[in-house]
């Protein structure tokens, strides 16, 4: 395995929810502050851009490109990555130019990523063409590979050092690429992770068990698919009820797109789960701040 490089700052936080724990009926519910990881406004692509840059030094690349939507936390964090590693970036983002420049697109920019934007062709067309006129370093979409998987198999090492009886517990997390649940998995167990299906991939469950190899057969995952709504990247009214109550219970933001969905499902009560949970925030505040329907709908009163 390749020696990952430094990126971020470890361990990320381990932070008691109290107030929320007691609205849900927890004993205990701890968040693991994966958006305080220390680069490029923080987020759980950290730790996998650690070891799929790693592979890109090692191989003397001097590009890296990757793709994803105009709000794509991984591409802002891949361009954050490339430059603390001194790579030239290429983000190859789906659809039109956009007209607006706010949320992660200014910060992909702020980094000095190069942006091509692929109209109506296949993102990965485009990039397999860019790549190989370039002779840069593919990162896949949303940064998750069997590389990659390692950085949640370490972020699981470290739960298990911050969570008094972590065997006791379970661990809540966003599913989308997969490469976060299969490092958890990897580390924690099936049993242990329940992965909130955010509508990113067709197949989440294939999705996850291939990541992990064959090491996990598809049907012992946990994934709970009540939350995808109209599809990826819509905002739901409980994912806003889950953003509002989570603002306002524990001064935590939470992102529409993955973190408001898998904290929607804990609010709903939508899989089973003991007294004592951990939620893996893995960051995307950057990204709020390209969905202004959030603030549609607001709930009144002081908590929703």
């Amino acid at each position: 395995m390749t020696t990952p490089v430094s990126l971020g700052t470890w361990p990320t936080p381990l932070e008691a929810a109290p107030r929320l724990a007691a609205r849900l009926g927890l004993a205990e519910l701890w968040f693991k502050r994966d958006d305080l990881g220390g680069l490029g406004g923080g987020g759980n692509k950290i730790r996998k851009l650690r070891y799929t840059c790693a592979e890109a030094v090692a191989l003397g690349a001097a590009t890296v490109i990757t793709s994803g939507g105009p709000q794509s936390n991984h591409a802002r964090l891949t361009a954050a990555a490339a430059a603390r590693l001194g790579l030239a970036c290429v983000l190859v983002l789906a659809g039109p130019p956009a007209q607006d420049r706010h949320g992660n697109l200014l910060l992909d920019e702020l980094a000095g990523a190069e942006i091509v934007w692929s109209g109506d062709r296949p993102l990965a067309e485009v990039v397999a063409v860019e790549a190989e006129r370039r002779s840069a370093y593919v990162i896949p979409l949303g940064g998750s590979s069997p590389a990659s998987v390692q950085g949640y198999v370490d972020c699981g090492r470290e739960l298990r050092a911050q969570v008094p009886d972590i065997d006791g517990a379970e661990v809540v997390v966003a599913l989308a690429s997969g490469g976060m649940m299969a490092g958890l998995v990897r580390e924690l167990g099936a049993e242990r992770v329940i992965g909130v299906d955010t509508g990113a991939v067709p197949d989440p469950r294939a999705t996850v068990a291939g990541l992990l190899g064959g090491q996990v057969e598809p049907a012992a995952l946990r994934i709970d698919g009540s939350q995808v709504g109209e599809g990826y990247g819509t905002v739901t009214d409980a994912v806003r009820a889950a953003l509002y109550a989570t603002a306002r219970e524990e001064g935590v933001f939470l992102d529409p797109t993955y973190t408001g969905r898998a904290m929607a499902a804990l609010l709903a009560g939508s899989f089973p789960h003991g007294d004592r949970v951990v939620f893996v925030h893995s960051g995307g505040l950057p990204g709020l701040f390209g969905h202004p329907e959030v603030g549609d709908l607001t709930p009144a009163g002081p908590t929703p």
